[in-house]
C-alpha cells in the first residue's frame, strides 16, 4: 500500500498500546513507550512506523507495516526500512546498543489458501549461513470476526469488513459496537472511515460496502455525510455507481479497492487534518491542490506539511506550483 495506509497509520498512533496487545500477545508484562519519531534527512524516510516498546523491563522496537498484500517486493520494503530504522537508532543514541526489533507485515488481500506465518528476504549467497531479516505475517482478512473482536479493541473491528465470513448481520454488529464503544463523535468518524476504506478492499468479493455505508448512516443520523469531505465522496461515489462493488477478477479486484481506499483515505484525513490547521474545511480549490500533491509527492510528505506548517504558511504551500519530476 505505501503511503495509502495512512487511515491505519492514523488509527494506530492514537491507539498504540491496542495494536501492541494484538500483535504481541505472548507477552506479559509490556509497556508502550511511544512511536520512533527519528529522522534520517540524509535519506528523507520517516520511521513512523515503529514503536518504542520496554518488555520484561528490556528495551524493545515493534516495527509495523500493513501491505495490501504480500507481493513479492514486501520483504524488500522490511529489509530496507530496517536498515533506516536500525541507522536513526544507531544515531541517536551512540555508543550505545541499538533495542533488538521486530517486524510484522499486516495483510489486508491475497491469494485464499493461507499464508504462511513468516517472510524473509535474504541477502546470504547461496549456500551459505542465513543472512538478512525475517518477519512476521499477520494475514488479517484470514481472520474471522469472532477472531478480530478476541482482540479486544475497536481498532481490530475497523478491519472486520475483510474477514472471510464478514456477512451484512455481522457488520451491522460491528457497527453498533463501535458506535457504543468509541469516546466522541469524532473518534467514531475516523472508525467508520477505515471500516469503509476497508470494505472497498473486499478481498472475498462479499460486495458489501454500499450496505455498511447505508448502515453506519442510519446509525449515527449523518455523521458521515457531516463529515468534511468524506460526505461529498460518498454522493459522488453513489452517483457513479461506484459503491455496486461488482467482482471482476481477482487482479483487477485488488488494483480498484486499493484505487478506491487509497483515495478514501486520502480525502478524509488529509482534509481533517487541514481543518485543524486552518480552523475551517478546505475550499473545493484546497480540497484539489492536496490530492494533487498527494498524488504528485505522496500522501506522507503532504501529512507532514499539515502538521508542520501554520495556517497561511500551509496555504502557501499548498498553493505553490508543483515541480516536475
Amino acid at each position: 500500500m505505501g503511503d495509502a495506509d495512512i487511515a491505519l497509520r492514523h488509527l494506530a498512533r492514537r491507539r498504540p498500546e491496542d495494536l501492541v496487545r494484538a500483535l504481541v500477545p505472548e507477552v506479559r508484562a509490556i509497556e508502550v513507550l511511544g512511536w520512533v519519531d527519528s529522522q534520517v534527512t540524509t535519506l528523507e524516510r520517516r520511521l513512523d512506523k515503529a514503536l518504542r516498546l520496554r518488555v520484561d523491563e528490556q528495551p524493545r522496537v515493534l516495527h509495523v507495516e500493513f501491505c495490501f498484500a504480500l507481493r513479492d517486493d514486501v520483504p524488500d520494503r522490511v529489509f530496507e526500512y530496517l536498515g533506516f530504522l536500525f541507522a536513526a537508532l544507531r544515531r541517536e543514541a551512540p555508543g550505545e546498543p541499538v533495542p533488538p526489533i521486530e517486524s510484522v507485515a499486516v495483510v489486508l488481500s491475497g491469494r485464499r489458501r493461507r499464508l504462511p506465518a513468516s517472510g524473509e528476504r535474504r541477502i546470504a549467497w547461496p549456500g551459505r549461513p542465513f543472512s538478512g531479516a525475517r518477519f512476521r505475517v499477520d494475514a488479517v482478512y484470514q481472520r474471522t470476526i469472532a477472531e478480530l473482536r478476541a482482540r479486544g479493541s475497536v481498532l481490530w473491528l475497523v478491519f472486520a469488513p475483510l474477514a472471510r465470513d464478514a456477512t451484512a448481520a455481522a457488520l451491522r454488529e460491528v457497527v453498533a459496537e463501535i458506535h457504543a464503544r468509541a469516546g466522541t463523535a469524532e473518534e467514531r468518524a475516523e472508525l467508520y472511515t477505515a471500516l469503509l476504506v476497508m470494505a472497498t478492499i473486499d478481498p472475498w468479493g462479499h460486495t458489501l460496502h454500499k450496505e455498511l455505508v447505508k448502515m453506519v448512516e442510519d446509525k449515527e443520523e449523518g455523521l458521515l455525510r457531516r463529515t468534511p469531505i468524506i460526505g461529498e465522496m460518498i454522493i459522488e461515489a453513489e452517483q457513479r455507481g461506484e459503491l455496486r462493488g461488482e467482482l471482476r477478477g481477482e487482479q483487477r479486484g485488488e488494483l480498484r479497492g486499493e484505487q478506491r481506499g487509497k483515495q478514501q483515505a486520502i480525502l478524509e484525513l488529509l482534509g481533517r487534518l487541514f481543518a485543524r490547521r486552518i480552523g475551517r474545511r478546505p475550499t473545493a480549490d484546497e480540497e484539489r491542490m492536496i490530492l494533487e500533491r498527494a498524488h504528485a509527492v505522496g500522501p506522507g510528505e503532504v501529512e507532514d506539511a499539515l502538521l508542520d506548517l501554520e495556517g497561511e504558511a500551509l496555504v502557501r504551500w499548498l498553493a505553490e506550483p508543483l515541480r516536475p519530476s
